[in-house]
Formats: structure tokens, C-alpha cells, sequence
């Protein structure tokens, strides 16, 4: 993973956090031992989607993962019609924030960009994955830095202040710049999931619509139009939506980060490790089952009645909704 060096920059996100920051330093990325007959896989590793011909899934960038902000102040989203995955995750105020994976396409232009939970410790691969955040608070950065996380933030390559935007949800990234400014032998991360073709998948049941609640003001929705999933009540314009093919909630637990927002709002943080309940929304159909994931740092696994399910490859929407009852809704 790339290098952290310190540096003094200024968080807009979350509340106007300020830090004297650890920093990502492209420049200094991590390169992987030279390996002899190295065999890269030929899908993209946060799809599971074969590469196309001529191309390789091991890229001179890590993946980058940008934090957006979800609110109706972040209108409209830019960068989502591009991104290979998202994890939806609870912020403060029982609103929630985006991580938007990109990999496989990187768009000039992405944002709002927000900034770092603790949650974000178990959403981020531990390999080869770069936070692209406007920073964090002090006791964030702290954690994420002893996660070894690498993360860039306001001032680093390709980010701006749009000023067609109301600040603090005027950041964005031209995020073409920031892949350019790694200077990194090429390398595929891992698979961020399990990918598969769905010939494992039980049949489930009809589900054309479904609800993700994150507290009483807010819930994501969406619906199947057959083809892919909608989110009806996005934040992103409509040519910009992120392609879903699958939906997947997970019941998490939820604690207290340990400090307050400069409204006086308790933080949450998300522990996404363990193990709870899943419903894996896919081709209009519901399949619930369990989720399992033994470390923060661990890759997710799914099990059906003693069945291992594998994704099926293709954009997956992931929602880390809090444990509760009818959290996660649906419809025939």
C-alpha cells in the first residue's frame, strides 16, 4: 500500500474537521515484489466482469475509493455511472454517505467528496485501495492511519473547489489526475467479493421493489426495471446512476465512533465483522441468507441454509444497514 507521510491540510467534510494529517503520497506507492509467470485474472476484481480483449485488470493505480456525500445538498452526484461498486454506510444525523469504488473506469470528475468514518476500516480493501476523503476528524485519521489505510485528501492530485457549488459540497476530484499521479508497478487487487455467474443462486422470491432504512429520515430505495436496479430517490443526475445488477443488504451492528460532530451529533461507527443478516436482490428476485465476515479486514462470504453464495458478477450496490427490524423491505 502507498506510503503515508504527514502533512498539514485542511478536512471540509464532516462539519469542517481540521487535521495535521498522515497523507497518501502517489509517488511513493507500493510496489509488489517482482513475482516470475505471473498469471493475472481476466475479470475485474470489484465486478467479477471479464476484462475485454486486449485489455488487463492490473492497473498502475490502486483501487480509489471517494467518499461522496448522500444528501440532497450533494446534488447532483457526479462520478456514480462510472464506479464498479458502492457501500452505502450511516453517518451522523441518521444520514448516510457513499464509498465509491473505481477501478475499472475512473471519471474525470467525481464528488462531492466528504470525508472518513472509522467505518470506513472495514469497508476498504487492506491492499491496494486509496481513500480519496476531504479528511477526517483527529481521532478518525488517527485509526485510519493505524488501519494502514493510505488516503488523499483536499490539495492532493486532481481535487478542486467547484464554484458552482455551496461549500463544503463544492470538492471534487478529477480523479483522471489522481490515477495518473501513481507511480506503481501494475497489479490486480484482490476481489472485493466473492464473483460468480448466479448459477448457484436459489430461486428466492419476487421482489421488484425494495427499502434499505438507515434511521427514521432516510431510506434508500429501488426498483427493478428489468434490466437493473434503480435507485429511485438518488442524489445523482439521471444520466450519471450507478448501474446496479445487484442489491445487497446486510444487517450490521452499529456503535458510537466516540466523539461528537459540531452539531453535538453522536458519530456512529459501523462494524461491519461478524455476522448477520443478508438479502441479495438480483434479477428481481430476494434470496436471504447470512453474511460472515471474520475481521474488519476479511473478505465477505454469504451463506444460504449451509450453502456458500457467490455474487454474480456484475455492479453490486452494498447497503450496511443497522440491525433492526424491517430495516430492509421489499415488494412483489
Amino acid at each position: 500500500m502507498a506510503t503515508l507521510t504527514a502533512a498539514s491540510l485542511t478536512s471540509c467534510g464532516g462539519g469542517g474537521d481540521k487535521s495535521d494529517a498522515p497523507q497518501a503520497d502517489p509517488s511513493e506507492a507500493f510496489t509488489p515484489a517482482e513475482q516470475e509467470e505471473e498469471v493475472v485474472p481476466d475479470t475485474w476484481p470489484l465486478t467479477g466482469i471479464q476484462v475485454a480483449d486486449g485489455e488487463t485488470a492490473a492497473k498502475k493505480h490502486p483501487i480509489l475509493v471517494t467518499k461522496i456525500d448522500n444528501t440532497v445538498s450533494a446534488s447532483p452526484q457526479a462520478g456514480l455511472g462510472e464506479a464498479d461498486l458502492v457501500v452505502e454506510e450511516l453517518v451522523e444525523g441518521g444520514l448516510t454517505r457513499l464509498a465509491v469504488f473505481f477501478y475499472s473506469q475512473i471519471p474525470d470528475n467525481a464528488g462531492p467528496v466528504r470525508s472518513m468514518r472509522a467505518s470506513d476500516i472495514g469497508i476498504v480493501p487492506s491492499e491496494h485501495a486509496t481513500v480519496v476523503t476531504s479528511g477526517a476528524a483527529d481521532v478518525t485519521i488517527r485509526r485510519i492511519s493505524d488501519a494502514g489505510i493510505p488516503f488523499i485528501q483536499e490539495g492532493g492530485p486532481g481535487m478542486y473547489r467547484d464554484s458552482s457549488r455551496n461549500a463544503p459540497y463544492n470538492l471534487m476530484v478529477h480523479l483522471n489526475d489522481t490515477a495518473k499521479s501513481f507511480k506503481q508497478k501494475a497489479v490486480r487487487p484482490a476481489d472485493y467479493l466473492p464473483w460468480g455467474d448466479g448459477s448457484d443462486l436459489p430461486k428466492g422470491k419476487k421482489a421488484t421493489t425494495l427499502a434499505a432504512s438507515f434511521s427514521g429520515g432516510h431510506s434508500t430505495q429501488w426498483e427493478f426495471d428489468g434490466d437493473h436496479y434503480v435507485n429511485t430517490n438518488s442524489n445523482a443526475a439521471p444520466d450519471d446512476q450507478f448501474p446496479a445488477d445487484t442489491v445487497l443488504a446486510l444487517q450490521v451492528q452499529v456503535g458510537d465512533a466516540g466523539y461528537l460532530d459540531p452539531a453535538g451529533n453522536k458519530v456512529p461507527e459501523t462494524k461491519f465483522e461478524g455476522q448477520g443478516q443478508a438479502w441479495l436482490f438480483h434479477n428481481g428476485r430476494v434470496i436471504r441468507a447470512t453474511w460472515h465476515k471474520d475481521s474488519l479486514t476479511s473478505t465477505l462470504s454469504l451463506d444460504f441454509k449451509g450453502q456458500t453464495l457467490t455474487l454474480p458478477a456484475g455492479h453490486t450496490w452494498i447497503e450496511l444497514v443497522p440491525a433492526g427490524p424491517r430495516n430492509v423491505t421489499w415488494q412483489k
